[in-house]
């Protein structure tokens, strides 16, 4: 069997960014990946300007704690200054730009008017009660931003955050690759739509719902063709139809080698195919391969996940994910893995790597949820993460385990 870093090290040699790109608002850039660098045209602050409300004058003015500087202007937000001149002070409020001449904010709250300020806010003095230092509670011209500076690089993956440093930098649109355009059946006679009457030995399709959300979470445009029959002509019909429009298939089910499994001969039929047995738990059957295009040298990716619901929801997480990562263009970043304390035993370790479901708890360590079973989707309901168990490892109360929040996993 394959280990998880074996087989994953296989998908991601084998992915290749879509070329195609288009030019959106910024607005509708959200969760696309950036096709091209991005360049400020600006610096960001344009102007030194103040943290705070206070008062903007120069340093070498207050040489002692209860200096007395007299108001003369007053600046808010959106408003240039005069000039300052020795010895006085300006009033200044959050986000306005320094006046020449004044080199430090005071905090309004070490300032002691003296009197009441006309009506135009100036001709009042101020006692400084503390001695400020040069520089203090100034944003400087371009410390966010420099004019020229690559603002966001092509590959970020843009979440608000990096929207609003485009807003910052004064672009209005940005060139992203296209969806990713997936398609999602799914195989088993006894599977039935949430809605409709469930037949006798049939089950409720949970992975459907699961699987979409998990592909609109990452990105993807995602395509259901639904519950196909359990037949090798009906599994060829849907795959030879699903890859005409997408990039990729995703299947559940179907992958093992019973008498109704029919993902691998229609697969093959179809295109090309590798049938993997992964070194884990939950998820150990996974298929990948690639189907024609109808009658052109064009493919569509492949990637059969099992049919249990945990092992399909772990097995998308551990390798459709950064296999589409990478066919987004998406800049690949390492997952990030805490190292928490368990709050639980874990006596009977597998051969397998196991991932199993926790989340954590009020002290801060990780608890487990006591069924781990494969078809139990409950537990991923109920957990916030996963702990990556090395094969044949026991895990005592107390022990630091590697966990992977779902927060990490579906972004």
């Amino acid at each position: 069997m394959k280990t998880v870093q074996e087989a994953l090290a296989t998908l991601l040699q084998q992915a290749q960014s879509v070329q195609e790109s288009e030019l959106v608002t910024v607005s509708e850039a959200l969760y696309r990946v950036l096709a091209v660098d991005q360049i400020s045209a600006v610096h960001v602050p344009p102007n030194d300007n103040t943290q705070m409300d206070g008062y903007a004058l120069r340093a070498q003015d207050v040489p002692l704690a209860g200096t007395v500087l007299s108001v003369t202007q007053r600046i808010p937000a959106g408003v240039m200054g005069q000039q300052l001149l020795a010895g006085t002070a300006a009033r200044i409020f959050t986000g306005a730009s320094i006046p020449a001449g004044a080199d430090t904010v005071v905090m309004q709250e070490i300032c002691q008017p003296l009197a009441k300020p006309n009506e135009l806010g100036v001709d009042y003095q101020i006692r400084v009660t503390e001695i400020p230092q040069e520089g203090d509670w100034i944003r400087r011209r371009g410390e966010d931003i420099t004019q020229g500076q690559v603002v966001l690089s092509a590959g970020t993956y843009l979440r608000p955050q990096e929207l609003g440093v485009a807003a910052s930098a004064g672009l209005t649109h940005l060139e992203v690759k296209r969806r990713l355009k997936v398609a999602v059946f799914f195989t088993g006679d006894e599977l039935t739509l949430p809605g409709q009457p469930l037949k006798p030995g049939g089950i409720y399709n949970s992975n459907r719902d699961t699987l979409l959300g998990c592909l609109k979470a990452i990105g993807c445009q995602a395509t259901d063709f639904g519950i196909v029959p359990d037949t090798l002509e009906a599994t060829q019909k849907t795959l030879r139809l699903a890859a005409l429009e997408h990039d990729l298939i995703v299947t559940s089910g179907g992958v093992s080698v019973g008498e109704e499994d029919h993902i691998k001969p229609a697969v093959s039929a179809e295109g090309r195919l590798d049938m993997w047995q992964i070194a884990m738990k939950p998820g150990k059957p996974l298929a990948f391969g690639a189907i024609r295009k109808a009658d052109t040298a064009q493919e569509a990716w492949f990637m059969g996940l099992p049919g249990n619901p945990v092992s399909s929801f772990v097995t998308f997480l551990l390798f459709v994910r950064p296999f589409v990562q990478v066919l987004q263009g998406r800049v690949s970043r390492p997952i990030p893995q805490l190292r928490l304390c368990a709050d639980f035993d874990w006596l009977k370790p597998d051969r397998r790597n196991e991932f199993l479901r926790v989340r954590v708890n009020e002290s801060g360590n990780l608890e487990l949820f006591l069924n781990q079973s494969s078809g139990v989707l409950t537990s991923a309901a109920w957990g916030d993460g996963l702990i990556d168990v090395a094969p044949g490892q026991k895990i005592l109360r107390g022990d630091l385990v590697t966990y992977i929040p779902f927060s990490q996993l579906l972004s």
